[in-house]
């Protein structure tokens, strides 16, 4: 430890107030009148036990704390380094040197240590504290209206406080009554919430900041459009720190976005079990570019794994997480790899070489409206790229290996929903015949992604409307990336024997409802600032998502936010030679018998007009050479 000024001068102190108690101790248990024979034995005495007591302060970690900040957890080691340096030295002087010292004096001495040392540590706090009203009074910033006055609001009014920054917290909003009219660290308790119009105005506000992190939805959604009449900027602290196992500070306050108006209660892991198939592992993320996939990247780094394989056939992205990692993990094990996971070959030569044990596949063509218009190329990546990873990892020993599939796998209506369909089933069975640990984990939209209508929305308002939505009566299930990922995750920890699993989406939200409520959080007011135009369903769109089909059903798992489809049959070798064919008309790029093949595979697919015109020509055609057949037989045999 540095022995600083400050230190030097502290330590100094502390050693006058240990002398200074024991002095009083001996003054307080004789009355005044200490016996020749103590006063005799004093400068041996006083030495023991002041070596003791500043070794126990040192070991403590009492020099290393910043005082002018201190609260109740510096006060405890306080506590701690006198009570255990008593102990120290009762037992050297009862029991080693057996001294005539009365017992008394031990804890006397303990009750005036603490008050002492204790106390000249709280003036140094208050002394700080004084010096910070006095420069807050002084300095002028941006003034901030805080809104709660519970424990996140008394964190960040401490850091605003105490740190050299552009923000003055003015006055407090909260809807609790028995606060209302008293003071959170000095700052003013002034009314309820629904007064924050007039108390920008009475105390010139400049900003306004939600510190309610456990809020729901609702709650927010009514804060943030009484708030954005003032057309003042809206600063929150994010829901996913209501748990409060992290400390709120000012870098963690950001704007209010989409997703905290659509949040619900953070996702609660069982850490253990999911360490318990990470850690030590090498882990390979297909995808580990794309917005799934790098998250899949971040979250599984906090598991300690051997080595993470990035894979993407990007260099870009695959570069932007890397560099990522490096910065936030810096001692993580980590090899970025570029190959497509149509390269059979080259995937093969990867597995050879670095023998991954579990696999997240989250590469994949999700582009509904895209995929329409490119159906082999949607098979080659969704169907033939997972059937690679999948049969690689099967042979190369993976000991766990998890899908992210999509809720437009059911019943689908488009030609990336009836893709991503195929390769669930190609999961099941393939887990069937495998000592790899096979499951799908099957989800719905997620904001932020790169194939969400959120950015299309941001860009439209941007550019000053309109913003467009395809049906009025159109929902869809909404998740966060990390979220969704965190479920991912904990789904591979139970995956066995092909499963699928489902995530609780939650309620659907309306895409209008969707599209108003962000025209507002960028500040404007819809159909009068910006206008929403209905611009009709695209090719292989729904009005509404499903999460299963009517045969599958669910069972409970383990964890409450996760449930399981149950099994459906599925002939294997049907399934292989369907396989067969659709291989063979990718090959030769003919897109009409790709979908063709789709519809035959998956009973409940339904196709968008574009293929299903071309289906029913097909199917017609098909009856009629039957027919003819038939006929040609019938003539023969009369």
């Amino acid at each position: 430890m540095k022995l600083s000024r400050e230190r030097s001068v502290l330590m100094f102190f502390d050693i006058l107030l240990i002398n200074l108690t024991l002095w009083l101790s001996f003054t307080v248990r004789f009355e005044g009148n200490i016996p020749l024979a103590y006063r005799n034995n004093w400068f041996y005495y006083t030495l023991l036990v002041t070596s003791l007591r500043m070794i126990c302060f040192y070991v403590f970690g009492l020099y290393n704390s910043l005082w002018g900040y201190s609260s109740l957890p510096e006060m405890i080691q306080i506590i701690k380094a006198i009570t255990a340096s008593s102990l120290l030295i009762f037992v050297i002087d009862q029991i080693i040197l057996d001294s005539s010292i009365p017992k008394s004096i031990h804890f006397i001495s303990l009750v005036i240590n603490i008050l002492l040392i204790g106390g000249s540590r709280f003036a140094i706090r208050l002394r700080q504290e004084v010096l910070n009203a006095f420069e807050n009074r002084r300095r002028k910033g941006r003034r901030v209206l805080i809104i709660g006055a519970g424990q996140a609001g008394a964190l960040i009014i401490r850091e605003m406080q105490q740190q050299s920054n552009p923000y003055l917290p003015v006055a407090i909003l909260d809807d609790n009554y028995e606060k209302i009219k008293r003071y959170l660290h000095g700052v003013p308790v002034v009314g309820s919430i629904k007064q924050l119009p007039h108390t920008v105005k009475d105390y010139q506000i400049d900003e306004i900041l939600v510190a309610i992190p456990s809020a729901s939805k609702e709650r927010l959604r009514e804060i943030v459009v009484i708030a954005k009449e003032t057309g003042l900027p809206i600063r929150i602290i994010p829901g996913l720190l209501a748990s409060g196992n992290e400390k709120v500070t000012l870098a963690q306050v950001r704007e209010v976005q989409i997703e905290d108006l659509l949040g619900r209660e953070p996702v609660k892991l069982h850490v253990e079990e999911i360490a318990g198939y990470l850690k030590g592992e090498r882990v390979l993320v297909t995808g580990a570019g794309g917005s799934i996939g790098s998250e899949l990247c971040r979250q599984v780094a906090r598991f300690e794994p051997e080595c993470l394989f990035l894979l993407g056939r990007g260099e870009n992205s695959i570069y932007q997480i890397d560099q990522e990692l490096k910065e936030f993990f810096p001692a993580l094990n980590k090899t970025p790899v570029i190959i497509d996971v149509r390269d059979r070959g080259r995937l093969e030569q990867f597995f050879r070489e670095y023998q991954p044990t579990v696999v997240f596949h989250a590469a994949a063509h999700k582009h509904v409206p895209l995929m329409e218009s490119v159906p082999d190329e949607a098979v080659k990546n969704n169907v033939f790229g997972t059937r690679n990873v999948a049969e690689l990892s099967d042979r190369y020993g993976v000991k766990r290996f998890v899908m992210i599939s999509t809720d437009k796998a059911v019943n689908p209506t488009s030609v990336m929903g009836a893709t991503k369909r195929v390769a669930e089933m190609l999961i099941q069975l393939l887990a069937r015949q495998s000592k790899t640990k096979f499951c799908a984990v099957r989800f719905g939209n997620v904001l932020g992604s790169r194939g969400s209508v959120i950015p299309l929305f941001q860009h439209q308002i941007a550019k000053g409307g309109p913003v467009t939505v395809t049906d009025p009566e159109m929902v869809r299930f909404f998740m966060t990336i990390p979220e969704a990922v965190s479920l991912v995750i904990q789904a591979g920890a139970m995956g066995e024997y092909g499963e699928i699993f489902i995530l609780d989406m939650g309620e659907p939200v309306k895409i209008i409802d969707l599209a108003r409520d962000l025209i507002r959080l960028s500040g404007f007011e819809p159909e009068k600032d910006i206008e929403i135009q209905i611009c009709g369903i695209r090719p292989g769109e729904k009005l509404y998502e499903e999460i299963l089909t009517s045969e599958e059903g669910t069972n409970a798992t383990r964890h409450e936010r996760i449930f399981v489809s149950k099994p459906n049959d599925l002939n294997p070798e049907q399934f292989w030679k369907d396989l067969t064919y659709l291989e063979k008309w990718v090959s030769t790029a003919d897109r009409f018998k790709v979908v063709e093949k789709l519809y035959q595979m998956i009973p409940r697919y339904t196709p968008s007009e574009r293929w299903y015109k071309h289906l029913i020509a097909a199917t017609q055609e098909e009856t009629g050479a039957a027919l003819e057949v038939r006929i040609a037989q019938d003539n023969g045999r009369s």
